[in-house]
């Protein structure tokens, strides 16, 4: 992780330079497996989140408790072989396929902690609660693995989860995710938020994903999403909004206003076409900005810092959109940076790690002689990785002191790999 303290500036020797580890805050770490096998149009309607989320469920309806930790292992290999370090698993995959609870009702999420700690990451789970298919709606049949029915089960559980995670010595800790308001009922969501104040946890929650579900809230509540948790005193400093894209700017001020954070998926929201995170009302109003990978179709954390910019780019046909006022050449690339670790870290309450000369204990190298990093000077080189880094110039990263890939390679890869082609193998034929 990165300290307050930190300086975010790359340390350059001759061949190599040394940048903070970077933290992935929003995960479906199982959904790697559903990568290019969503990409056609299911009918003559439009396709959607929604569609595409028929799709997922075909997958989530086969895995084992063993393919889960294959799935798994393979999107945090990639995300090691990338620069991050650090990852907040929103994970909501806890019953059988039939609905039917394990005996151990944290065994799949124990699964995706072992994939994790396996690899060599620090991992938020980030336990989900889901209660309903929809607003006024009943459980999906489809949805049996994630249902929880009530606010007493759910908090049992991330109890037992916290203390068996505490012995993981900051390589795990848990935090609480009700999933979205059209999942979670109100009087639910208000217990698991009284929970995590008085626990300390993280909060997560998909926000204003899709136009849809805002209108649905304003049906049932009368108010849109980022209102009604405003108005019902839901909104802290522990809280995060994941996506938050159908907002309005009074919207966006109650977020400030509470210290909340956003966390952008900006590859998945192009993919699924959700729409465009307004990152700019939220860097005017300092919100806090982290980012995620979220379904696994890409896994690269820098293409997604610089995706904020770009969206917007083509969204208001302008460059720098996001360094308007700001003169000195590298502090875009420094505030896209901040998002993909210090503020990553904040939103999943990370631990600070540090060595004893206060530089972090997470981190990763970069190959200056990288095709994508060629040429780069002293004073530009933070401007060349955010915006122009290709994972191939990622040659090392440590987490808490160990090295876990060593010149571009992590010990365990061809075995994960094998594994996870095997697994694909037997879900698609």
């Amino acid at each position: 992780m990165v300290s307050n303290k930190t300086n975010l500036s790359p340390a350059r020797s001759k061949d190599r330079a040394k940048l903070p580890g970077l933290v992935n805050a929003h995960s479906h770490a199982f959904q790697r497996v559903i990568r290019g096998r969503t990409e056609y149009r299911t009918s003559n309607d439009k396709d959607s989140f929604w569609t595409w989320r028929e799709m997922m469920y075909r997958a989530a309806e086969r895995l084992t408790p063993e393919d889960i930790y294959d799935a798994s292992r393979m999107a945090f290999l990639e995300m090691a072989l990338s620069g991050i370090t650090t990852v907040g698993e929103f994970h909501y995959l806890h019953h059988a396929p039939d609905g039917t609870a394990y005996d151990d009702p944290n065994l799949l999420a124990k699964e995706v902690v072992r994939a994790a700690n396996d690899v060599g990451l620090r991992i938020a789970l980030l336990r989900v609660a889901y209660a309903r298919a929809g607003f006024e709606a009943k459980p999906n049949p489809r949805q049996a693995r994630f249902i929880e029915n009530d606010a007493e089960q759910y908090l049992k559980n991330v109890t037992q989860l916290g203390k068996y995670l505490g012995a993981e010595n900051g390589m795990a800790w848990v935090g609480v995710a009700p999933h979205s308001v059209r999942a979670v009922p109100l009087n639910y969501l208000k217990e698991i938020v009284a929970f995590a104040k008085d626990e300390g946890l993280p909060v997560h929650m998909h926000v204003a994903e899709q136009a849809a579900e805002v209108s649905a809230c304003i049906k049932e509540y009368g108010r849109s999403p980022l209102a009604l948790l405003a108005t019902e005193g839901l909104l802290s400093e522990r809280f995060t909004a994941v996506h938050a894209i159908h907002v309005t700017a009074k919207a966006i001020r109650m977020l400030a206003d509470a210290r909340a954070s956003v966390c952008a998926c900006p590859t998945t929201e192009r993919n699924l076409g959700d729409g465009i995170v307004p990152i700019d009302g939220y860097f005017k109003e300092s919100v806090r900005v982290s980012l995620g990978t979220d379904s696994q179709v890409q896994i690269d954390l820098l293409e997604d810092a610089r995706e904020l910019e770009y969206h917007l780019r083509l969204q208001k046909m302008e460059r720098a959109v996001l360094a308007e006022g700001v003169d000195v050449k590298s502090a875009l690339a420094a505030q896209l940076f901040e998002c993909a670790t210090v503020n990553g870290g904040k939103s999943i309450n990370a631990p600070f790690a540090a060595q004893e000369n206060d530089e972090p204990a997470d981190f990763f190298t970069v190959d200056l002689n990288d095709p994508s990093l060629a040429g780069a000077g002293e004073d530009d080189l933070l401007t060349h990785i955010v915006f122009s880094l290709s994972k191939t110039a990622v040659k090392d990263v440590v987490v808490a002191g160990k090295r876990i890939v060593e010149d571009g390679k992590h010990a365990q890869q061809e075995e994960i790999v094998e594994r996870f082609k095997a697994l694909q193998k037997k879900l698609w034929g």
